[in-house]
């Protein structure tokens, strides 16, 4: 069995094509979108953060919303860039989230991606200490993070509070239990995946890693699940970490589903540089009819290792088709994929 989301980056935009024209649609029909999912029996709502773009940006307002509004589904992040986070501010949003949606979220944390603007973390108040890049800053934040969800008090109280404390140290509020297990870390390298391991975060891996090999995205991300593991196991944690992928996988089931995806299939991966320095590999999209959709994923060795798929979705195209895409995966190739019973 596998469990199965979807991931949405939120995006808007006011062209009249677009069923998606404004941020107040892009965060309503993510909240409609989650509740129907979970009707349909998907397993996770996940939402990608980007800043200074028409997507969506401040995840735990719409993470609490969605958890108020459903009972079962998972609900997530993929991923929140570190390089714009105050730590303990973000142990507080993502605490609150949590105890709303009684202990279902699943927190994907990263470096982050290239982003619209130059350095858009400075204009947020962070900058690198000396001696420290931008990556060493994420995951600095990051440690400080994971220390504070660990649930101890550090704080020396106000010996004259405006309200009694209790004893000891003390803690950011709300302070959720469980959380600190439930955070993932967006590996774009396997080195990353290896650091991820050891300070016992799951592993979130999209799209697109570095190209460290020159083999088939697929291969090169399996390789990447298979080192965070053997970390993982050496480190010795005592629980089984998860590990999720992203693709896009459209199953061609009507006219619409031809129209929108079967004329233009990209079934080759592709290469390009997220920076001067960053060779990237991009993994293909998949659309097909069921059938073939099925023998082409059996071939996809990292969906194979891992125990998440998060099925990125077209979110301009509006809920209801959406859910369609959804939908087919769930019925039409998950079971014939041992995904579901």
């Amino acid at each position: 069995m596998k469990k199965i989301g979807f991931l949405s980056f939120g995006h808007w935009t006011p062209s009249p094509q677009s069923g998606t024209r404004t941020a107040a649609d892009a965060l309503l029909q993510s909240i409609d979108l989650a509740v129907a999912a979970e009707e349909l029996g998907a397993d996770g709502a996940y939402f990608r953060v980007h800043h200074f773009a028409r997507q969506l940006a401040s995840p735990f307002p719409l993470l609490a919303a969605i958890g108020a509004k459903t009972r079962n589904i998972e609900i997530g992040t993929g991923v929140i860039d570190m390089r714009y986070e105050n730590p303990l501010y973000m142990a507080e949003s993502a605490s609150a989230a949590d105890l709303i949606s009684g202990g279902r979220l699943q927190l994907g944390i990263s470096r982050g991606s290239p982003e619209q603007v130059i350095d858009g973390w400075r204009y947020f108040g962070y900058q690198p200490a000396e001696g420290e890049n931008e990556s060493d800053m994420a995951r600095r934040h990051t440690e400080v993070l994971l220390d504070v969800l660990r649930g101890e008090g550090f704080a020396k109280p106000n010996p004259q509070p405006m309200f009694p404390n209790p004893p000891g140290l003390l803690r950011p509020e709300p302070y959720s239990e469980g959380l600190r297990e439930r955070i993932w870390w967006g590996a774009g390298s396997n080195a990353t995946a290896v650091w991820a391991a050891k300070l016992g975060m799951n592993l979130q891996s999209s799209t697109l890693k570095d190209d460290e090999t020159g083999e088939p995205f697929h291969i090169q991300q399996a390789k990447q699940i298979r080192a965070y593991r053997e970390a993982w196991a050496q480190t010795g944690h005592t629980r089984t970490p998860r590990v999720s992928v992203s693709r896009s996988i459209f199953a061609l089931m009507d006219g619409r589903d031809r129209a929108y995806f079967g004329a233009s299939r990209d079934e080759s991966d592709k290469v390009g540089y997220l920076d001067e320095k960053t060779r990237a590999i991009f993994g293909r999209s998949y659309a097909a009819e069921p059938d073939k959709l099925i023998e082409q994923l059996k071939q996809d060795e990292a969906i194979a290792e891992a125990d998440t798929l998060l099925l990125t979705v077209p979110n301009q195209l509006g809920v209801d088709y959406n859910l369609h895409v959804i939908e087919s995966i769930l019925k039409h190739v998950a079971p014939a994929m041992g995904w579901r019973e």
